[in-house]
């Protein structure tokens, strides 16, 4: 079988509508050093940060137990640094690349991955050639406990030429990206994948507004499906989110469970113009920190 770009072996949560958007496959953080990159950094003050810069970190960092650091990757790299990033794949992750039909579907997994790779070094002091990701029978990688004495939690989402990836330390972490396509926000795809309380305050929104209120309840809703970590077992009409532009971004509701809202905390992201994003993490409060990636 061949792979559409896009799609991937071992399906990710929220595929279902990820077919209908072409959807990309998510993955999940990592690089090695310094050496093989520049980092930027940014705290997140505010729920959403308006033309956010991706700023410069500090000459070291640590990734603390109240924190989620998010980082930002391009999917458009030179063939030098393919050929660095394909060295750190293992003989099963080639052959998931090797499976896309399209190259350009082949070179975003390579990309996505070896970065992933690259960014668990920085935070295990492990070469990423040597860490073992492993997966839960839904799709959701992980860790290997031998690569992972500190409990290391990782998630990744990628759309167009942009990945984003979320760390934090002992805490569930969900994270998507889409790029915004307005034909795709209409209320038929809403109500058969929204929750009747999320199609409600879709129509209620203005429809110059609609397009935005759509991407940002289906981030949302994606990122928490992610941090879940049950895949298309977890009903997506069974939870609302927030959507409205404006309105600070929340997990509103899950049916069953009406402790869930006040147990995870959601932040809008802007990666950049043109697509949405959101991340989520369990058992608030923590501080948010953005990172920008930059192969050399």
């Amino acid at each position: 079988m061949c792979l559409h770009s896009g799609n991937s072996p071992g399906a990710k949560v929220g595929d279902s509508v990820g077919y209908i958007l072409n959807a990309r496959e998510n993955y999940f953080v990592t690089q090695m050093s310094f050496s093989y990159c520049h980092v930027y950094l940014t705290l997140k003050d505010e729920q959403t940060v308006a033309g956010a810069r991706w700023l410069p970190p500090p000459a070291q960092f640590t990734l603390s137990n109240n924190e989620v650091h998010v980082w930002r990757a391009s999917l458009d790299q030179n063939e030098a640094t393919m050929a660095g990033l394909w060295e750190l794949l293992t003989t099963e992750e080639r052959r998931r690349a090797q499976r896309y039909c399209f190259q350009k579907g082949r070179r975003q997994f390579v990309v996505a991955r070896g970065v992933l790779r690259r960014i668990i070094a920085l935070y295990t002091e492990l070469h990423p050639a040597t860490l073992t990701l492993t997966s839960n029978r839904y799709g959701r990688p992980s860790l290997s406990s031998d690569s992972n004495p500190a409990e290391l939690e990782f998630n990744l989402s990628h759309s167009g030429n942009l990945v984003l990836y979320a760390f934090s330390r002992g805490r569930a972490v969900g994270i998507d990206i889409e790029a915004v396509r307005k034909e795709i926000a209409t209320l038929n795809i809403a109500e058969n994948f929204f929750s009747p309380d999320e199609v409600a305050a879709l129509k209620a929104v203005p429809a110059d507004m609609r397009t935005a209120a759509f991407f940002n309840c289906w981030t949302r809703k994606e990122a928490f499906i992610k941090a879940v970590g049950e895949g298309l077992s977890y009903p997506l009409h069974n939870f609302s989110v927030s959507l409205a532009p404006h309105e600070e971004a929340a997990l509103l509701s899950v049916r069953g469970d009406q402790r869930a809202a006040a147990r995870w905390k959601i932040y809008a992201l802007e990666p950049g113009a043109g697509y949405s994003a959101a991340v989520i993490a369990e058992n608030p409060p923590f501080s948010l920190r953005e990172w920008e990636y930059v192969c050399d």
